[in-house]
């Protein structure tokens, strides 16, 4: 089958644009912040082999053999590119220090840069490539659940699947496929097997150690996206068009869908730019009041032992991420306010703490604060504000608002703050030189003649 060049169909725009973004020139701020999603996905990958999440990654990834073509990271293992980019995905998302797209309900980084770098591994691209598919693969990744309502992909949520994985397949499918040769009859195909493999229901949200939840937000998709894209390399057909056509995608998974969300502002608009960098490797829900409560440290120097007690309020007020049963530290906002105080900020290592979740003078803390629900606190603008009120022991009362937490889309870190954030987490297990010669590599990732060359970089 062919196409015609009066063909106006979502499919042969996408496949255009798919074509072009191989080589495109990317304008100099896109170019920029793709790169710090880079780096901050390189971090959560690097810092995720300290994870049990991680680690269970790279156990599985041994069990299915080696190969010459991709890295798992923080490893000197090689494996075959599909099992790479389930194992790194896993990684990148061990816990919650991953970059996250509001609009889109998703986590893109952990979903797209595994399988990009894995493919651009096995076939030896370049850095530029590697640039563009990044940029690609987000762009997909959150127009595909806007084109089911945007912020209103809640209605997937209602019938129990994830946007996190649904959307992230198809970020993962277009970065993996811009790393083998491409036309419009591979783009379609490249299509069609994504969306045969997009899956994902919200029972991740009963997972009580972030493994499955690690394998369902980035492992799946990303294993899934270079299903898709090997696939086509390997010179399999598919259906011609399973965004419009018969029994195709959106009909099939919603009754009210905006298709031509996938190409609005397509090559003008990039979603990459609407995409958060957490400043805490915690929740999304909780870095606002974390925040909120630096904020009250610093600025009027309380401690500990000035805390009478201390109301939290949050558009949803308690839930899974705020609930006093939350076992993981990570997601559990009474005991990250805790420790930010009695450390005066909050570290890595104080966010994966187990056992410091059950120390008398955290616990004292945490019993001593209490969640409520304003929601007034979710606005278009800014969806996830925290206000944190500190009653001091003498009487005084210390309120914060945090409208917008810095990294946030609306206020993003600089080149500088992202190096700030992501230094520890890589330097932990690779090293100060290997990390200076990796951020170094990443700010010029257009004269990298090869993406195996990160290789060195990314293992201890």
């Amino acid at each position: 089958m062919s196409s015609s060049e009066t063909d106006n169909t979502i499919i042969k725009q996408l496949a255009d644009y798919f074509i072009d973004a191989q080589k495109a020139d990317l304008p100099d701020n896109v170019a920029l912040k793709t790169k710090h999603h880079i780096l901050d996905t390189l971090a959560a990958m690097v810092s995720g082999t300290t994870l049990p999440p991680g680690e269970f990654a790279i156990k599985y990834a041994k069990l299915q053999g080696t190969s010459d073509q991709s890295q798992i990271i923080g490893t000197n293992f090689l494996t075959n590119a599909v099992t790479a980019s389930l194992a790194n995905g896993m990684l990148a998302h061990s816990d919650e220090t991953d970059d996250s797209h509001a609009a889109s309900g998703t986590h893109p980084g952990c979903t797209i840069i595994p399988p990009a770098l894995a493919m651009g591994e096995k076939n030896q691209t370049d850095g530029k490539t590697f640039l563009n598919s990044i940029a690609l693969g987000y762009d997909m990744c959150a127009r595909f659940m806007r084109a089911f309502g945007g912020g209103t992909f809640q209605r997937m949520h209602g019938r129990g699947f994830s946007s996190h994985a649904i959307g992230g397949i198809f970020g993962a499918a277009a970065a993996a496929g811009t790393h083998i040769e491409l036309d419009e009859k591979k783009v379609r195909y490249l299509l069609s097997y994504t969306t045969q493999q997009a899956s994902g229901i919200t029972a991740w949200q009963l997972d009580l150690e972030h493994i499955e939840k690690a394998f369902d937000f980035a492992g799946m998709p990303c294993r899934s996206g270079a299903t898709a894209a090997t696939m086509v390399e390997a010179g399999f057909s598919g259906v011609w068009d399973v965004i419009e056509g018969q029994n195709n995608f959106f009909d099939c998974f919603a009754s009210e869908h905006f298709r031509s969300e996938l190409i609005k502002g397509l090559g003008s608009h990039y979603e990459i730019m609407d995409t958060n960098i957490k400043k805490y490797c915690v929740g999304s829900p909780i870095q606002a009041p974390v925040d909120a409560l630096l904020n009250i440290v610093r600025d009027h120097e309380v401690n500990p032992s000035d805390l009478n007690n201390m109301t939290v309020y949050l558009a949803h007020g308690d839930s899974r991420l705020t609930s006093d049963a939350q076992t993981m530290p990570d997601i559990n906002l009474r005991y990250l306010l805790a420790v930010s105080l009695l450390d005066r900020g909050l570290s890595f290592e104080a966010g994966h703490d187990f056992d410091r979740m059950s120390n008398d003078d955290v616990v004292q803390i945490m019993n001593k604060i209490q969640v409520e629900t304003d929601p007034s606190l979710i606005t278009p603008e800014s969806p996830r504000q925290g206000v944190v009120q500190f009653n001091h022991t003498n009487g005084e009362k210390f309120r914060n608002h945090v409208v917008v937490v810095k990294g946030a889309m609306e206020d993003p870190l600089s080149t500088e703050e992202v190096e700030i954030k992501e230094r520890p987490l890589l330097e932990m297990v690779i090293g100060k030189d290997k990390t200076d010669k990796l951020i170094d590599t990443i700010w010029n990732l257009e004269s990298l003649g090869n993406v195996r060359d990160l290789r060195e970089l990314l293992r201890p």
